[in-house]
């Protein structure tokens, strides 16, 4: 068992057993049939994974650690808010017919912003401080621009980033650690997806600038499973469980925008059987 299944398991499980219903309430979710949808939910996640001692992939049932990771350099990378240069589908619905989902996203993180050091945008300057000023408890994005709200077609569910470096005794490389801080979240659907994508991130950003990566600390503020999703994920969290993946980047790759998808290797990636046909809330 992987120590995100025993995480991503526990999570669940408090949830279904003391988590709260939405039911009955106005929401703004709604299925494709036009049904309200109602989850029930916690407040307060917390989850703690140790990169450095496995990659945080549930083998519960198969993530799309490459496809998670693209979706990742699309806005962190690209920084593009346009659906037609990402691989994935997953931001089909909220899209215009020019393919926009509007300021949001890779959108915020392609504005220049200015410091004493000169103009930088937020992953610019995130690079920077790491390289420059490792230690500095000020290295975070933010994509939750109240300004901008009114032109995202959905407001951002995973919006900052803080990153915090340690030296541990004894090691010859600075250690990278990161918190992804979330305001809501779809737990079937978005979980490890989420979780698989930051921690490549981590990864990355660890090996650009010649650090190890450490902890990522996920905080959700409404963990939520939809009510279409509960008899799925009960199924789910009763399946066997395997050892966790290996997955290595290209050490050749010195710079960020380097990176592709395909400098990701995933190794011995044992897993349960897909779930098809997901119904998504929108």
């Amino acid at each position: 068992m992987s120590l995100a299944d025993n995480l991503f398991i526990d999570m669940c499980k408090n949830i279904l057993e003391n988590g709260t219903s939405t039911e009955g309430e106005k929401v703004r979710p709604h299925w494709p049939d036009g049904q309200a949808a109602y989850t029930i939910k916690t407040f307060g996640v917390v989850n703690r994974y140790d990169l450095s001692k496995e990659f945080p992939a549930i083998t519960l049932r198969r993530t799309a650690i490459k496809s998670a990771a693209d979706e990742m350099l699309w806005i962190w990378q690209k920084k593009s808010n346009n659906i037609h240069e990402l691989n994935s589908h997953v931001w089909d619905e909220w899209a215009d017919e020019s393919g926009s989902i509007g300021k949001a996203y890779g959108y915020q993180m392609s504005v220049k912003h200015k410091y004493k050091e000169g103009m930088f945008d937020q992953v610019d300057r995130v690079i920077y401080d790491l390289k420059n000023n490792p230690f500095s408890r000020r290295i975070m994005t933010n994509i939750y621009v109240h300004q901008d709200l009114f032109q995202m077609h959905l407001y951002p569910c995973a919006y900052s980033m803080t990153f915090n470096v340690t030296q541990k005794p004894g090691d010859d490389k600075l250690t990278l650690n990161a918190i992804l801080n979330q305001r809501s979240q779809d737990i079937l659907a978005a979980n490890n997806w989420n979780v698989c994508q930051y921690a490549v991130l981590v990864h990355m950003l660890a090996q650009v600038c010649n650090m190890k990566a450490g902890e990522l600390v996920h905080v959700i503020a409404d963990a939520h499973i939809y009510d279409r999703h509960i008899p799925i994920i009960k199924e789910l969290i009763q399946r066997p469980t395997y050892p966790a993946p290996k997955v290595t980047l290209n050490p050749d790759i010195k710079d960020f925008y380097d990176f592709t998808t395909d400098d990701i290797t995933v190794e011995n990636y044992q897993h349960g059987e897909q779930i098809k046909d997901i119904p998504i809330a929108i």
